[in-house]
């Protein structure tokens, strides 16, 4: 079995580069650090590290230690629900269903996006960690929406190097308790795991820089339908920024949602959807856009809170 270390980083390692932190930390040669952050072997708060970055305190760290035997990977299996947007050469557009992650991970037990692509026959990237390949960002697995893989090294670098830049639109549609204040803005508060809370991330001193713009589009009796446009794209971010506003999304108790409401309009997951994705595409150059229309539980619970407006 791999020998995977987890733990917050501490306090005295902030601010040091990756390399010559972990190698103090763990009793590595900084040129072992290197090759396994190289690797992808060294995640901070789930994503994978560069050797030169700078330490956070309190970022959640992953290491797969040296020596480790790779991780066994769950087989191919098919994902009811997955539906294939477009496909080429470079890349696959997917719309992911709720309730499936985007890659495996501790803890994970349930379906992921990796496992039904590899069952649907598709051929993806091998770069990054093995349980990873291919997979440049994430949906949260109760999150359902479009997600981009790559199927070549080439579009993994370059689509991995447009996340980083933030020229990636991504547009993302939910419904949130009541009214938030002013109608349109900007929510700019770093987000860090949760001091207390093993799973769940916050808005914390010294957390990852995080921007989400929103605007309202709907508004009714107990909630209002907002579209979400990402700057950042932190582990549970618009979650946590607008639970922090006191607006949290519909059906999201790890985040403070009513669940009385979220029984009456019938949903067991958070109101929280991928609508529409664009990039340059790394084949082409050319800028391309695809979008996803509502599955059919947020499509309900929408009717729904309408109907008792």
């Amino acid at each position: 079995m791999p020998e995977v270390r987890s733990m917050p980083v501490p306090d005295g390692l902030a601010g040091e580069r990756l390399d010559a932190g972990l190698s103090r930390l763990f009793g590595l040669s900084r040129s072992t650090v290197a090759d396994l952050a190289t690797d992808g072997a060294v995640l901070l708060d789930g994503s994978p590290a560069g050797k030169s970055e700078r330490l956070r305190a309190g970022a959640w760290l992953e290491i797969t230690m040296p020596g480790a035997e790779p991780a066994e990977l769950p087989p191919p299996e098919p994902v009811p629900g997955l539906r294939i947007v477009h496909d080429d050469d470079s890349l696959v557009v997917i719309d992911k269903p709720a309730g499936v992650a985007a890659h495996p991970s501790p803890g994970w037990a349930g379906l992921t996006v990796t496992q039904g692509l590899a069952a649907a026959g598709y051929s993806i990237a091998t770069s990054g960690s093995a349980e990873r390949q291919g997979v440049v960002h994430r949906l949260d697995a109760g999150t359902s929406g479009l997600m981009v893989v790559a199927k070549s090294e080439y579009a993994y670098s370059m689509l991995k190097q447009a996340f980083r830049e933030r020229t990636v639109e991504k547009t993302y549609h939910a419904i949130v308790q009541g009214h938030p204040d002013p109608l349109r803005g900007t929510i700019d508060a770093p987000i860090g795991r949760h001091p207390s809370h093993e799973y769940k991330f916050a808005v914390i001193s010294g957390g990852k820089d995080s921007v989400t713009h929103y605007e309202t589009l709907e508004a009714f009796r107990a909630a209002s339908l907002v579209e979400v446009h990402l700057e950042t794209g932190r582990t549970h971010q618009i979650r946590v920024h607008f639970s922090t506003l006191r607006h949290p999304c519909v059906g999201d108790p790890m985040y403070g949602s009513d669940p009385t409401l979220s029984a009456r309009l019938g949903l067991s997951r958070q109101w929280l959807h991928a609508v529409r994705l664009g990039f340059d595409h790394p084949g082409t150059g050319e800028w391309v856009e695809f979008s996803s229309e509502y599955p059919d539980d947020l499509a309900v619970a929408l009717e729904r809170l309408s109907d008792a407006s």
